[in-house]
């Protein structure tokens, strides 16, 4: 019985717990629709290659998309090759060809004839359109101890007028011919439409908890 009674004495000494309800602060629903918002109009950013013209970045193909470049070892030659979009058109004087790997060297690119053309941003220029392939002849000093790396530079344009930024790319002719996989971006209205509806996860869980009491220790 004395036990009993200990135990129920000092069961009665346990503070009761006071029932507080929890609600999310104005303040830190304004601070989440900001970030919100800031998130959105990063996501309808123009791209890097837009930036400064004045034109909708659906009228125009991402530069991984419009030119797609990869390329092969066949012997003592590097097998360069472009797949162009069509109504896109890459410069020739524009090309370079540079080792990336340790103990590569190359030679000058073997640029084939192209189509003269009476540019808009740089004159009378051969370009290429469609595909195009160059031979860039090199050697090893390495005795085939690293993978064959190389730094591709190139410029192109689209036909209804949007000139691209020089492109460098690093590629593994290694790995045979695997054009660079386009990378279509998506639109911003889609992201803007992915943030809206996580910000109304976010206050519907806020709305439901709001009539939630939670047991917090006095």
């Amino acid at each position: 019985m004395l036990c009993h009674a200990r135990l129920r004495g000092d069961y009665a000494k346990v503070p009761r717990m006071n029932r507080t309800k929890v609600t999310a602060s104005p303040l830190a629903t304004m601070s989440l629709l900001l970030l919100l918002l800031g998130a959105a109009e990063t996501a309808g950013a123009k791209p890097w290659w837009l930036r400064g013209v004045e034109s909708n970045e659906t009228d125009f193909l991402p530069p991984d998309v419009a030119f797609r470049v990869g390329a092969r070892a066949d012997g003592e030659v590097l097998k360069v090759r472009w797949v162009i979009a069509d109504g896109y058109y890459l410069y020739r004087q524009k090309i370079e060809v540079k080792a990336e790997s340790p103990d590569l060297q190359v030679f000058a690119p073997q640029l084939p004839h192209g189509v003269t053309k009476t540019d808009p941003y740089f004159g009378t220029q051969e370009i290429y359109t469609q595909q195009v392939e160059v031979g860039v002849p090199f050697t090893r000093l390495d005795a085939g101890a690293h993978p064959i790396q190389i730094k591709v530079t190139y410029q192109g344009c689209a036909e209804a007028g949007l000139c691209y930024p020089p492109i460098t790319k690093v590629v593994f002719p290694d790995a045979g011919f695997k054009p660079s996989a386009p990378s279509v971006s998506a639109h911003p209205w889609e992201g803007m439409a992915i943030l809206a509806g996580v910000f109304a996860f976010l206050l519907a869980g806020l709305v439901l908890r709001k009539g939630r009491k939670l047991d917090i220790p006095a």
